[in-house]
């Protein structure tokens, strides 16, 4: 790799950070950089997830008011994202890289409708949001958290989004307190999964250095100037990011 793709790889794993405390979908603009620059995809994959577990760190710690007396939530919801993270990471590992080269370009065309729909979803979010109950919510929300966490696991754009979507309509809260814990849900999720990645996964760790510095500096973006940025600006450079990894993966 030459120094300015690893420039490139810093500033894009600086981007993630931000915008993953912000938005949740800072895979679509590392992942597709990495592809840019020759990594193979599930290497580049495994790579990013570990490179931008620092980064979610970072977000948490940003976000510490926000998480005060979230503890046992945290803890509850917590063990589904741990649980459905070792399953994506289990499933990353154990398919043949066809699959996953099949896989891909289906979620990250998901990522990107999510992404798009964001004002939408949080807009139903908002309506519905009057009507969640309970410190917990409903039975089907650890359930859901699960399946989100084997989601992100396996590849992970756009999980933020998803978690929002969940914890604002069944949690009665703030959804600025519970986009702290969304934070806290998916960097559990890249942990874990990085974790078991460390072990027994082809790891470029170039790259997962240079993600790691800009994500943590992008958590702290996206914990405070990063709220005062334009939406519609992070959507549109989310979404033209993501439509060249798609046409690179489909190319191919």
């Amino acid at each position: 790799m030459t120094f300015l793709q690893m420039v490139a790889v810093l500033i894009a794993g600086m981007a993630a950070g931000t915008i993953n405390v912000v938005v949740g979908s800072g895979t679509l603009i590392t992942f597709p950089t990495l592809l840019a620059f020759g990594v193979p995809p599930v290497t580049a994959n495994v790579s990013n997830t570990i490179g931008l577990v620092p980064g979610v760190a970072s977000g948490v710690i940003g976000y510490r008011r926000e998480l005060k007396g979230q503890r046992a939530r945290s803890i509850r919801l917590g063990s589904a994202s741990l649980a459905g993270g070792v399953v994506g990471a289990v499933l990353l590992l154990v398919l043949p890289s066809s699959a996953f080269r099949a896989i891909v370009p289906a979620l990250i065309l998901v990522g990107l409708v999510l992404v798009v729909l964001q004002p939408r979803i949080s807009a139903w979010v908002n309506k519905r949001h009057e009507g969640a109950t309970g410190e917990f919510g409903p039975w089907w929300v650890w359930a859901a958290v699960l399946g989100t966490g084997v989601y992100g696991g396996y590849f992970g754009a756009a999980q933020g989004v998803i978690l929002m979507g969940i914890l604002g309509i069944a949690i009665n809260d703030s959804l600025q307190r519970l986009n702290g814990l969304k934070n806290v849900l998916a960097g559990l999720v890249n942990g874990i999964a990085g974790l078991i990645f460390v072990f027994v996964a082809d790891v470029d760790w170039t790259v997962v250095a240079l993600i790691a510095a800009g994500s943590i500096i992008g958590g702290q973006l996206g914990a405070t100037v990063g709220r005062r940025l334009s939406p519609v600006v992070l959507r549109v450079v989310i979404v033209i990011v993501g439509l060249v990894a798609l046409a690179s993966f489909l190319l191919k």
